[in-house]
């Protein structure tokens, strides 16, 4: 068993290093292409525009955003920007503080957002709260498990980087092998709870998830830029965990959810990436706003991002998820968030980088709680009700069946008869044709 095991490690290892490989060349060959255009395009402009001129007052601000030439050494202090928005030196913390920072409570709050969501849309019916509850405790704790193993893994560059400094791991306040103990531990226990109270499906994606963000996603960040593109994978998993909780399997509605989640994370972390790209040179991180200089790249990146989410959420509406006012408020922020990476695309700063994150904060909380609260023809009480349901009668609203009399030789109806009229009563009344109350959400309901 322990040679299998090793085995699987190696064969895993393996595959990762050919996996960076290959993702170091294709990056090479984009940015070849990329520096090429570039230089045409220099080319072309000094042969109709002349030499460059030297920059207008006006400009100052734009140049002193634009990405310094050489990174500093990871000893030397950076001034600027980024001394303000530095993480704090390592402070004293109680045991709760340490390991709510090695877990990501903030951070994972969202993830469990995420999944309660894919919970809801997939849900025809009362929301099953026990089952919820049991979806969410899972994924918390996979999702703490993969946050302890990624903070483990990266603890060293974690050190050179001022944003990240003050983390327990690089301040010595807690030791490598308990997180490595207690990463085990919360990825099991998330596993096995979700296996054995939710479902295979789930327990199965929380355990890709783990692996994803642990031994592919952490370990290419300071080789390639494609990194960013297996960390929004992992950040889509979470609503899919909570679509297949409900459902057991991949629905056209999970694949959209998830669709959304991921399109929405490149613009999210690229604009935090760029706000913070000195402090990701110097921990080493090979990401795209540290690689692009001049950042013409991350803004075209940014701008191609941010335009599928528009009909991406119009596509929830479209498949019957959710109802119109979920498309509206998706279309109105949808449209905002791309009018702030175009802002940024013409204009590179940090002042527009960070309105472009602001508004990626903004446009996901609200437009998850539209879908939820819109969720086919509903509203907000509808929803605390439970979708589909039908109001309960009481006995006396039902429609009364015929009494059966067996009749005289010779005289009255024939059994036959009285039985089949009662069953055609019957009939109407489940089709809801004598009293009129019962209306098409049962219907779709029991379809669906």
């Amino acid at each position: 068993m322990a040679a299998l095991v090793a085995t699987l490690v190696a064969m895993l290892v393996t595959a990762v290093e050919s996996a960076a490989g290959i993702a170091a060349k294709a990056e090479s060959i984009v940015f070849g292409i990329v520096e090429s255009s570039q230089a045409r395009r220099t080319r072309r402009d000094s042969y109709t525009r002349g030499p460059p001129r030297a920059p207008m007052p006006d400009t100052a601000e734009f140049n002193a955003a634009d990405p310094v030439a050489a990174v500093p050494p990871p000893d030397a202090a950076t001034a600027g920007e980024a001394d303000l928005r530095a993480a704090p030196t390592p402070r004293a913390r109680g045991i709760l503080g340490i390991w709510a920072e090695l877990t990501k409570v903030r951070l994972n709050a969202l993830v469990l957002v995420t999944t309660a969501v894919g919970f809801a849309l997939a849900t025809i019916g009362p929301l099953d709260w026990a089952r919820l509850a049991w979806t969410c405790a899972g994924t918390a704790l996979a999702a703490a498990s993969a946050s302890l193993f990624n903070q483990l893994f990266e603890r060293r560059r974690d050190a050179l980087m001022l944003r990240t400094r003050g983390r327990p791991l690089p301040a010595k306040q807690i030791t490598a092998p308990t997180v490595f103990v207690a990463a085990m531990l919360t990825g099991y226990a998330g596993a096995a709870l979700l296996g054995l109270q939710v479902g295979l499906m789930p327990a199965a994606l929380a355990a890709i998830n783990i692996l994803l963000y642990a031994i592919l996603y952490t370990p290419l960040k300071p080789r390639t830029t494609f990194n960013t593109l297996i960390g929004a994978v992992c950040g889509a998993i979470p609503p899919v965990i909570g679509w297949t909780a409900v459902t057991g399997q991949l629905d056209p509605g999970a694949w959209l959810l998830g669709g959304l989640l991921f399109v929405w994370q490149l613009p999210h972390f690229l604009a935090l990436a760029w706000m913070y790209r000195e402090d990701y040179a110097r921990g080493g991180h090979a990401m795209l706003p540290v690689r692009d200089d001049g950042g013409e790249i991350t803004a075209q990146v940014i701008v191609l991002t941010t335009l599928p989410l528009v009909p991406l959420g119009l596509s929830m509406t479209a498949l019957g998820l959710t109802g119109v006012w979920s498309a509206a408020i998706s279309l109105i922020l949808g449209l905002l968030f791309i009018a702030a990476s175009v802002a940024f695309f013409r204009s590179r700063s940090d002042r527009n980088a960070r309105r472009v994150f602001l508004a990626s904060i903004s446009y996901l909380p609200l437009v998850l709680l539209a879908m939820t609260l819109d969720r086919g023809p509903m509203n907000a009480p509808a929803f605390l009700r439970g979708r589909g349901t039908v109001s309960a009668r009481s006995a006396a609203d039902e429609p009364a069946t015929p009494a059966v009399i067996a009749p005289d030789e010779g005289t009255g109806p024939a059994r036959g008869e009285t039985d089949g009229g009662a069953g055609e009563d019957a009939g109407e009344a489940r089709d809801g044709t004598i009293d009129g109350t019962t209306d098409g959400t049962t219907g779709g309901a029991s379809n669906e």
